[in-house]
């Protein structure tokens, strides 16, 4: 006998048993795409360490110049949010995950026969930026409907597919580069990403169905003036100044920690092992993080997570200009590595649940697509001013040689402490 008051994520009865099965197939799906498409994009402190090393390609490039590769790749992944739900909505996920695989494999061709830095902006910049909206949009937009106790949960798994991904990626993108040169890795990666995720397609026929009507089943009754009442509402602004200040600063440690653990005295290989397990902490934050957001309030673990990442942020910088013992500063920067991928990682994987806590299913259709755009504008913004600010340092008297991250660190802990209060006004709006 069916319990009219049991959750609908409990299996009682056929449609609870099909919709159960549906949710870890789209939890599966989704995973293996953006631990391919999007985990790419978290290694490339690997490549940008080695395009900024004084016998790299473009040991005459700023370090702001060379940033733009990753920052177009990672801007892109959410700066064309409306386009790529809009598209994914109407023609279904599996043709958008094609074409972002033939997308993914294309731009590793196309960068390994670059000659000059714009050739790489375009290919392993503006590309695979291309290809990994067509990836992470639809797994973040759709697969909230599924869910309901366990959406924080959910989008967690999904989401940590990204550092997951970019833990495995960047010890292999090392071994690449070390045993066939820069040129070959870039190849061999963009066509292995590309196949696992036109692989990855074929079990996207039943998600098709539900991705198409979850969401939309309730969305036909609504005008535009009510999206436009949501754009212009205080919950709209609060989240669209959070999660841009937030993007601004995310990507600036994930592409200079490389860089700035050779600072330290660390090897490439031992950078590209702080990149891992930066990455490694980033998933397990995400899913462990939001596992008690659901039972805590997702608003309240959004804003727990992305103050703690600031705390952290300004710590590293104060470490970088103090006289402290180098063994000391490499240790707590360690320290850094794992909790800012912790805490600043877990503001991605909290951000839909917690659009969806704040306007509901029918109004995060709606606000969701605008808020990912301005996300990816920030991202736009922030990590070429943060590459900036590192090679100002470096021409600054009397800089020591990590301390000519200090700005940076600076600037980053700043943007996520805006980000904070930004997240703590939204949450209060939904207390009032």
């Amino acid at each position: 006998m069916v319990n009219p008051s049991a959750s609908p994520e409990r299996p009682v009865g056929a449609h609870n048993i099909r919709r159960r099965r549906q949710q870890i197939l789209v939890v599966l799906s989704c995973f293996i795409l953006t631990f391919t498409g999007c985990g790419i994009n978290f290694a490339f402190g690997v490549y940008e360490e080695l395009y900024e090393a004084s016998d790299g390609p473009f040991k005459n490039a700023s370090p702001g110049a060379i940033g733009l590769i990753g920052t177009l790749a990672a801007s892109l992944m959410t700066l064309g949010a409306p386009i790529a739900g809009k598209c994914s909505r109407k023609y279904g996920p599996r043709p958008i995950v094609l074409l972002e695989g033939l997308l993914l494999a294309s731009s590793g061709i196309a960068a390994s026969f670059g000659t000059q830095l714009w050739h790489f902006q375009v290919s392993q910049g503006f590309l695979q930026g291309c290809a990994a909206c067509l990836i992470y949009i639809p797994a973040v937009t759709v697969s909230p409907g599924y869910f309901d106790e366990r959406r924080a949960f959910a989008m967690g798994v999904i989401t940590s597919g990204t550092g997951f991904g970019g833990m495995v990626w960047a010890p292999f993108l090392r071994l690449l580069i070390s045993s066939f040169g820069y040129r070959q890795a870039i190849r061999a990666t963009g066509v292995i990403a590309g196949a696992i995720v036109a692989i990855s397609a074929s079990t996207l026929k039943e998600v098709k169905r539900a991705a198409m009507g979850v969401l939309q089943d309730h969305d036909g009754g609504q005008s535009a003036r009510s999206r436009k009442s949501l754009i212009f509402s205080q919950g709209f602004v609060s989240h669209a100044l959070g999660t841009s200040l937030q993007a601004a600063a995310y990507m600036i440690p994930v592409y200079f920690m490389s860089s700035y653990a050779r600072t330290l005295g660390y090897s490439r290989t031992a950078g590209a092992n702080i990149i891992a397990l930066s990455n490694s902490c980033n998933s397990g934050g995400k899913i462990l993080i939001g596992y008690y957001a659901d039972r805590l309030g997702r608003l309240n673990a959004l804003v727990l997570s992305t103050f703690i990442s600031a705390v952290a942020t300004l710590g590293l910088c104060y470490a970088s200009i103090s006289p402290i013992n180098n063994h000391l500063h490499q240790a707590w920067f360690v320290v850094y590595a794992c909790g800012y991928g912790m805490t600043a990682g877990a503001y991605v994987s909290l951000f839909p649940a917690a659009l969806v806590e704040q306007f509901g299913t029918l109004g995060f259709t709606k606000v969701s697509g605008l808020l990912y755009m301005i996300r990816g504008l920030g991202t736009l913004v922030g990590t070429p001013l943060g590459g900036a600010l590192v090679r100002h340092a470096i021409h600054w008297e009397g800089a020591t040689v990590s301390s000519t991250f200090d700005r940076t660190f600076l600037f980053v802990g700043l943007l996520l402490f805006g980000a904070t209060i930004s997240v703590s006004w939204a949450r209060c709006l939904k207390q009032a």
